[in-house]
């Protein structure tokens, strides 16, 4: 199973800018979206399923915000829409599959850039993704959980960590809650196979040089629980594909 995970920060946009071009190229079986801005009749999916893929969409009840998508050739054996909490749901912020014995999950961790009221909601989010993921694992042991975390966990994820101290994204309780989750046997796929520093997934449009300069954050991650650990073939990130201020991120599983 290769997959991808990407925000793409508007899929309207992204399509504009050669979104179905690159995925004419077949990077992957199965193709998770963030960011989505859009309802599933807003978008024409008909060249998205001759390329074999199925769509599936989450979308925000308020238009043109948030929203998850996942485009799949591999036929799930059952989607979940949402994780049954009720702001999240709102803002089309999770959505599920299982294949076999894997669980998928494909989720768009909400940011706290615009002020303290959403930084509050973030917390909170954290907090009640990692109950929900918990209870989850009980009876689905093998998950795959993607998307743009919206937090860059260690120094070496991150240009210029000094200054970003006080950032969102970078805050000391964002990262120890990404401690929490990775001691709590999750495994962070693209460190398994690269602990280099000066790979990011994220760069600022507000600077339209960062990308450039590679000056970004990594925010973007495809992470699986323990019990998925063996079954790692390669994990990259794809700063060449350039749809978004975001680029797709990459995992491969073997049998």
């Amino acid at each position: 199973m290769r997959i991808i995970s990407y925000n793409v920060n508007g899929i309207r946009a992204a399509i504009k800018k050669g979104f179905l071009d690159w995925l004419k190229e077949n990077p992957a079986d199965v193709v998770c979206l963030q960011e989505t801005k859009a309802q599933k009749e807003d978008v024409d999916v008909a060249p998205i399923e001759k390329l074999g893929y199925q769509t599936y969409w989450f979308s925000a009840e308020k238009k043109g915000y948030s929203g998850v998508a996942i485009f799949t050739k591999i036929k799930p054996d059952k989607v979940s829409y949402g994780n049954k909490i009720s702001q999240s749901d709102l803002e089309g912020r999770v959505i599920q599959m299982d294949f076999g014995d894997i669980t998928l999950i494909n989720a768009y961790f909400p940011s706290g850039t615009s002020g303290d009221e959403r930084q509050t909601y973030k917390y909170q989010w954290l907090d009640e993704f990692y109950d929900y993921i918990q209870t989850l694992r009980k009876k689905r042991p093998k998950l795959i959980i993607c998307g743009d975390y919206n937090i860059a966990h260690k120094e070496i994820d991150i240009h210029n960590p000094i200054s970003n101290k006080k950032s969102s994204g970078f805050l000391p309780e964002e990262r120890a809650w990404m401690d929490k989750f990775f001691t709590n046997k999750f495994v962070d796929t693209f460190r398994v196979f690269n602990t280099d520093p000066h790979h990011y997934t994220w760069w600022s449009a507000r600077f339209p040089t960062v990308r450039a300069q590679n000056k970004g954050w990594r925010i973007d991650y495809i992470n699986v629980s323990d019990a998925l650990k063996g079954n790692l073939k390669s994990a990259m990130i794809l700063p060449q594909v350039k749809h978004s201020d975001h680029c797709p991120v990459f995992l491969e599983l073997k049998p």
